[in-house]
Parts: C-alpha cells; sequence; structure tokens
C-alpha cells in the first residue's frame, strides 16, 4: 500500500497524474512540485491565442481554484528538485529539503534546445508563460521577427507573428517544414501556406551564429548570409528534463526510460509526458512523444501503474495524436508517420489545402494526417489502433468516396 506519492513536474502530465491518482482511491499523502512559481496551466495556447493578445493568462490555468483544493495537494510550487536518491527513497530538492516517498511520478517535461551564443537581448525560446509574456512584450514594439526552426511550435510563432502584421522570416534546415515527420509533398504545402500569408521562409539553410553588439541584429547563416533581425525565436526543439536523475541509477537515454507498463526501472518509479520514453507495443517501438494527448493519456495510465504495482501493470500503447493551429488551417496528425513511409490522399487534395492523407509501412496503416478536415480523422485513428491493411484503409475510403459523389 502507497502511503506517499510524490510527482516531480507540475505540468500537463504531473496533474493529470495527480486527478487520476485521487480519481483511483489513492488517500494517502500526495506532493506535487513544480518548478514555476504558478499553479499547472495550459502550453498549447501560448504559441498561438496568448503570444497574439487574443487570450489572457489567467484564463489558462488546468484546474479550477476548488478543484485543485479537492486534490489535498503538498504543492511545492518555486521549487526545482535536484537529484534523486533511490536507496533512501528520496527526491532532494535545491533548497536542501528531502521528500520522501512510496511512489514516484517522474514529469519534468523538457527544455527548448538553443543555439550557442554570447548574451544578446532580444533572443528568445517558448516553453513557458513567462518565456510567452516576455516575447509578446517585444512584439508590440513591431519588430521584424526571424524564427528559426519550422517544427510544430515554430511555424505556430511565425504564423502568429504575421497574423500580428509583423514582418517574418522562417528558417529551417530540413527541405521542407516540419519534414522531420511528413512527406516532402505535404511539406511543400505548407510551405506555401505561411508563403502566401507573407512569411519569407528558407529551407534548406544552417544557423551559425548571431550578430549584435548588447542586442540581436541578425542571425548569420552558414554561408555567411547575414539575415536582418530585432527579434530571434529559437524553435528547434526540446530536451528531456533529465539533468536531476544523473546519477540516480535510473536508466536515461533521450528521456527517462520505460517499459510498455511505464515503470522506469525502479520499484514505485513511473513516468509520463515529454520526460518518458517507453516502448510502444502497438508500434513495436521506442517513443517519446511531446505533445497534449499523450501527456493527458500517459498521466492516467502512470498513476494505474503505481497503484497497480509490479505484477498488474497494463502495456500503454495509444495511437499517438497531436494537431496545430497556423492561419486557418487546423492540422491533425494519428499514429506515427515517417517521410519515407507510403502515402496517398484520401479526401481532398493538396492544391486545396483540405485534406487527410493516410500513411503505410511493411502493409499496415500506420498514420494520417488532416488539414481541415477534423471530423474524419477519429475514424483513422481507430483503424490504426486495430491493426488495419494500408491498401484496405485506401481501397475503403475510395470507394466511400465514390458512394458519396
Amino acid at each position: 500500500m502507497l502511503e506517499r506519492v510524490v510527482i516531480v513536474g507540475a505540468s500537463l502530465a504531473g496533474l493529470r497524474c495527480a486527478e487520476a491518482l485521487r480519481r483511483l482511491d489513492f488517500a494517502g499523502r500526495l506532493v506535487l512540485v513544480g518548478a514555476e512559481p504558478r499553479v499547472p496551466y495550459d502550453r498549447p495556447p501560448l504559441s498561438k491565442e496568448v503570444l497574439r493578445g487574443a487570450r489572457d493568462e489567467q484564463s489558462l490555468a488546468l484546474a479550477k481554484p476548488e478543484a485543485l483544493a479537492a486534490l489535498a495537494l503538498d504543492l511545492r510550487l518555486g521549487c526545482t528538485a535536484a537529484s534523486l536518491d533511490l536507496a533512501a527513497r528520496a527526491v532532494v530538492l535545491e533548497s536542501g529539503e528531502r521528500l520522501g516517498f512510496d511512489g514516484l511520478v517522474i514529469a519534468t517535461g523538457a527544455t527548448p534546445r538553443r543555439i550557442p551564443s554570447p548574451p544578446l537581448a532580444g533572443i528568445h525560446v517558448l516553453r513557458t508563460l513567462d518565456d510567452c509574456l516576455r516575447l509578446r512584450g517585444e512584439l508590440e514594439r513591431g519588430p521584424r521577427v526571424v524564427v528559426v526552426g519550422a517544427g510544430f511550435i515554430g511555424a505556430e510563432v511565425a504564423a502568429t507573428c504575421r497574423q500580428r502584421g509583423l514582418e517574418v522570416t522562417l528558417l529551417e534546415t530540413l527541405p521542407v517544414p516540419m519534414g522531420a515527420a511528413i512527406p516532402a509533398a505535404i511539406g511543400e504545402t505548407l510551405a506555401a501556406v505561411h508563403r502566401d500569408a507573407g512569411v519569407t521562409l528558407r529551407c534548406g539553410v544552417r544557423v551559425a551564429g548571431f550578430a549584435g553588439g548588447a542586442r540581436v541584429e541578425g542571425v548569420r547563416l552558414a554561408d555567411g548570409t547575414l539575415v536582418d533581425a530585432d527579434v530571434v525565436v529559437v524553435g528547434i526543439g526540446v530536451a528531456p528534463e533529465t539533468r536531476w536523475l544523473e546519477g540516480s541509477g535510473l536508466p536515461l537515454g533521450d528521456g527517462v526510460l520505460c517499459d510498455e507498463t511505464l515503470a522506469a526501472g525502479a520499484p514505485g518509479v513511473v513516468a509520463a509526458g515529454d520526460v518518458a520514453r517507453w516502448h510502444n507495443p502497438l508500434f513495436g517501438e521506442s517513443m517519446r512523444i511531446e505533445h497534449w494527448t499523450n501527456a493527458v493519456e500517459q498521466a492516467g495510465a502512470a498513476a494505474e501503474r503505481l497503484l497497480a504495482g509490479p505484477a498488474a501493470g497494463k502495456p500503454f500503447a495509444p495511437v499517438p495524436f497531436v494537431w496545430s493551429d497556423q492561419y486557418d488551417r487546423k492540422i491533425q496528425m494519428a499514429g506515427r508517420a515517417r517521410p519515407q513511409d507510403e502515402m496517398c490522399v484520401v479526401h481532398g487534395s493538396l492544391a486545396e489545402r483540405r485534406f487527410v492523407a493516410l500513411f503505410g509501412r511493411a502493409g499496415r496503416l500506420v498514420g494520417a494526417l488532416a488539414m481541415n478536415r477534423p471530423r474524419q480523422l477519429v475514424g483513422y485513428r481507430k483503424q490504426i489502433r486495430e491493426g488495419h491493411r494500408f491498401e484496405e484503409a485506401v481501397a475503403e475510403a475510395e470507394a466511400a468516396g465514390s458512394r458519396s459523389s
């Protein structure tokens, strides 16, 4: 029987895990440790509505005060975990305080990657609400903005800055935006969306550094070109926050390494959210997912695993799901697509920028991507979960299209 559970990480996965533990009748002491001095809040709006000025920060709380109080948490905000003493079953905070536990949930998320540079004002990353508010304050002055990285965050920030009427240049190392996850044809469609909105998009370029004195004045490319900038936003991905676990004895490698039940390599220790790398038996591969839906689903599964104990853990085998809003385009992805997968557009067309594309690998349906067709994606997520064949899914979609035409 667990009597003391410590959750390290007070963002989406951490809070949802606390809620799940109480829902599953855990009545013991529950400590939630968060490095930020704020109550848990929602991050996806930061790169969109909040940065645009269309939503205030008070609306971001993930739980109302009365709901948070009902969880009876020992809430430790503004506290950073410094290390983990597995032998003593204790989390050590930077203050030196030791939090003993019977069960531990690691939900420390991730930290934005940065480009090495001397300290220059005007260079930003976007992960926290404070990051967003600092950047938004700079955007009020109408600067020229350069965004480095055309993944989800970079593309969303570029879109938001254009919606604010700013001059925006978007730089990407790969040949197309989001090129690590989607085929070139869809990447070119996304590129056209940004260019039509007025973004100067440059793909296949590498950033070598920044120019400026006390403040950034430009981004220097590897070929020597200087791209003028008053504000730079670096969106080149994140690194799982595992530094505090080094030397603890837990297995680490681009995240906390977990088995298929989210057990993290020591009795009574599980992980959830951006920091967790686990074996997903549905796809037969190890994965670490940095998106909202996974954090919610994984938090519930981690709570169940912690309370069930080692003998009764169930595999966590979801179909990953992620979305991105850019201008008037809603992009949604289900499954685990790769650029080299077989692809077929089964609804709409790339030309009209309203479509559903299916992805196959080794004969199996492994992914689906929709642009402005949200309802149709739901069915394909179910088909991926059920292991449908790629050719059968394409044939069914084509037959349904013929019947409706």
